[in-house]
């Protein structure tokens, strides 16, 4: 904890003055044509990862450059969490692990560097006070993603490394004892290139997946990348009717190709789209649909009261029949769920909404159970990297040396962030990642 304490509380006067001057002048520097520069460390890319890596190598005495091709940085974390950043979520490094599955163990030692809890005494270090949320999420007091940026940059400005804005890499090249790295301005040799690149989600961030052809330039694979944590389009026209409707906690189950058995599962809040469907809820399990670019024959089964058991509805149900018996049904139901669902899900089931409690056939019973509890919602595929808020897919995980994040393949380049095939739930555990990949490296050169 020692290292983290090393950057001093600042004021929010105080980190502005001295952010936007230093970047400002890099942005000057980095202007004058055909400079060939030496470092000791190139970093890729100014995101989560690429800010962090370079603020930790610097600090470590190294010489680095961090290059990015937009004219700021960090244009995807002023846009997550809209607008306010979900920095990471409440639990351990145990939690973390667990909640990206098959690709958990790959964060051993980039958590062990910095865990949910060093991350969070940083930016408390840096200014930025932290709040967390009913889900466990991880926010800015404040609410405000710019504050996260800002404290990324005023760490970036402490460390001493120089930042070159709106300058993409062209090129990156073997040279003796290290590497050229070729810009619209410039060339730079450094010993060591940590790319932090992004994948290919929310393009209009500048994340189009430049770093996958350099990767495999040097040997190595490219995991298909796809869209994960993004939007499903669906054609049902009841679904699609109900567009800006949310529901705070349904289960969603993902079942393609006519098969009874699920592949995927996700419980959380549920939004209804003029293009389909939105929310946590069906975001954490489009990785399923997306794996499929024809996902044609996919359904997203419903349980609209996943609190409620089946014999727990059908008793209330005879209760109702019993105090209430000539009340409509639609009532009763609309105690649980929005008025609007529950007509919309009395069509699908034919049953009419005026129909009394005590006149329920069981047939009709079954078929309410049936759409309350088991509502499938056709699927026709996802919004594409366009709404993505998450890459799968990417730098293949057994080529990089998890305990420092360099390539297994060429020494001196290391990755870290959204480049490699690590993508979790939403709920601040790909923010985490990034993070942590991205100290371990800056750490590790």
């Amino acid at each position: 904890m020692q290292r983290i304490a090393a950057y001093p509380s600042l004021t929010r006067r105080v980190m502005k003055v001295n952010t936007y001057l230093p970047l400002a002048l890099a942005e000057l520097n980095s202007g004058s044509d055909n400079m060939v520069n030496e470092f000791d460390v190139i970093v890729i890319g100014a995101g989560a990862a690429g800010l962090l890596a370079a603020a930790r190598s610097a600090q470590r005495g190294y010489r680095v450059v961090l290059f990015e091709k937009n004219t700021k940085p960090g244009v995807k974390i002023l846009m997550s969490g809209g607008t306010r950043c979900n920095l990471t979520q409440a639990t351990d490094r145990r939690g973390i692990v667990e909640a990206f599955g098959r690709q958990g163990s790959f964060l051993h030692s980039a958590l062990s560097a910095l865990g949910p809890d060093e991350l969070i005494a940083l930016f408390s270090a840096a200014g930025v006070a932290t709040k967390v949320e009913s889900t466990g999420k991880v926010f800015p007091v404040s609410n405000r993603a710019a504050d996260v940026l800002e404290a990324l940059k005023e760490m970036l400005f402490q460390s001493g490394a120089e930042i070159r804005l709106g300058e993409a890499v062209l090129n990156i090249a073997n040279v003796e004892n290290g590497f050229c790295v070729r810009t619209e301005r410039a060339e730079v040799i450094a010993k060591t290139v940590i790319l932090t690149t992004g994948g290919k989600s929310y393009p209009g961030c500048g994340t189009t997946g430049d770093g996958y052809a350099w990767a495999k330039q040097f040997g190595h694979k490219i995991v298909p990348p796809r869209p994960a944590l993004v939007p499903l389009r669906s054609e049902c026209r009841w679904a699609t009717e109900l567009s800006g409707l949310t529901v705070s906690d349904v289960k969603v189950q993902i079942v393609g190709d006519g098969s009874k058995k699920h592949v995927s599962e996700n419980r959380g809040s549920f939004l209804f789209t003029h293009f389909g469907l939105s929310g946590p809820a069906v975001m954490d399990v489009s990785r399923a649909v997306t794996a499929c670019p024809d996902a044609v024959n996919w359904q997203a089964v419903c349980d609209f009261l996943p609190a409620v058991n089946q014999e727990e509805i059908l008793t209330l149900l005879s209760e109702a029949v019993q105090t209430a018996g000539k009340i409509p049904l639609a009532t009763v139901i609309a105690q649980w769920l929005p008025r609007r669902l529950v007509e919309a899900l009395f069509s699908v089931a034919e049953i009419t909404a005026d129909r009394r409690v005590a006149k329920l056939s069981k047939a009709e019973r079954n078929r309410l159970i049936d759409a309350l509890k088991r509502q499938p919602i056709p699927i026709c595929g996802s919004l594409g990297f366009k709404k993505a808020e998450v890459t799968a897919g990417g730098v293949e995980l057994l080529g990089v040396d998890s305990s420092t994040m360099q390539s297994k393949y060429k020494p001196g380049l290391y990755f870290a962030g959204e480049i490699l095939d690590l993508d979790g739930p939403i709920g601040g555990y790909n923010f985490q990642a990034a993070f942590s990949t991205g100290w371990l490296a800056g750490e590790s050169v």
